[in-house]
């Protein structure tokens, strides 16, 4: 029970990964806060854990004053912050050549602006502990992908970030890591933005055959607790990573060939 009485910080988790981070964390002891855009969503999982420690605030993690607000009441809840996990995060399907930039700022502003932001109120609290700061990234964020060019930029910005940021804080024992789920059955697909910065409103995977966003939490944990530096997950993930890094251009065909059916994109 190492996360017994610590305070962890969830962006995002209203459902998904997150989700399945807060009611992780809350098993084995933590002290869990959350933020979300749908408040009825935070409120029913309030409702559902009922009697536990777990707080919930409504916030835009795309807008600073909604981050800093949230933060503070952490630490006014709680008192302090021990883990931090960036997890909220959109993503979209679109080529460039059709996708209004609205879509692509979009992107930016949650997936890392986002991030930005809450590490930035968080981390006199977590130097103070030694504590952890984590994104939650993607395959997206070592291998641009075809539609999700905002996306990749998004998550390339994350990790570029987090490593900086690990480097910093080496010496004052504080952990910086960034995580890569691969595919995982959540709404991100069906969320995702068009080339009109509006949501797809479909997943074009079959979520029931992807790893499960419970799963996917307790790997998360287990690396958390492990203090690592990055986590891939999915053998598909490894071997996209693997190929990228060794054989680009092997790379670029099979990328291209997964996503890509009679030269319209299809996943």
């Amino acid at each position: 029970m190492v996360f017994n009485n610590k305070v962890v910080v969830i962006t995002g988790g209203s459902e998904g990964i997150g989700k399945a981070l807060v009611e992780a964390f809350m098993v084995q002891g933590a002290k869990v806060a959350t933020c979300g855009r749908n408040y009825d969503k935070l409120y029913f999982l309030q409702s559902i854990h009922a009697g536990k420690p777990l707080m919930v605030q409504a916030a835009d993690v795309s807008n600073e004053t909604d981050c800093k607000n949230f933060i503070n009441a952490v630490i006014k809840l709680y008192g302090t912050i021990d883990i931090l996990i960036n997890n909220a995060g959109i993503s979209m399907r679109s080529l460039f050549k059709e996708t209004n930039l609205e879509t692509l700022k979009r992107l930016m502003d949650v997936n890392f602006w986002g991030a930005v932001y809450c590490t930035k109120y968080a981390l006199p609290y977590i130097i103070q502990n030694k504590g952890t700061v984590m994104g939650v990234s993607s395959i997206a964020g070592y291998r641009g992908l075809p539609g999700r060019s905002g996306y990749s930029a998004s998550k390339f910005a994350m990790n570029g970030w987090l490593e900086a940021l690990r480097t910093e804080l080496m010496d004052e024992g504080v952990n910086v890591m960034w995580v890569c789920p691969g595919f995982t059955a959540s709404n991100i697909r069906n969320a995702a933005l068009n080339k009109d910065a509006q949501p797809q409103g479909e997943s074009p995977m079959d979520e029931s055959k992807l790893m499960t966003a419970e799963t996917c939490a307790i790997y998360i944990m287990k690396a958390i607790e492990k203090r690592k530096r990055t986590l891939v997950l999915t053998s598909q993930g490894k071997q996209t990573v693997w190929l990228n890094k060794f054989f680009p251009a092997l790379a670029d065909r099979l990328i291209k060939k997964f996503f890509y059916k009679q030269g319209e994109l299809v996943k």
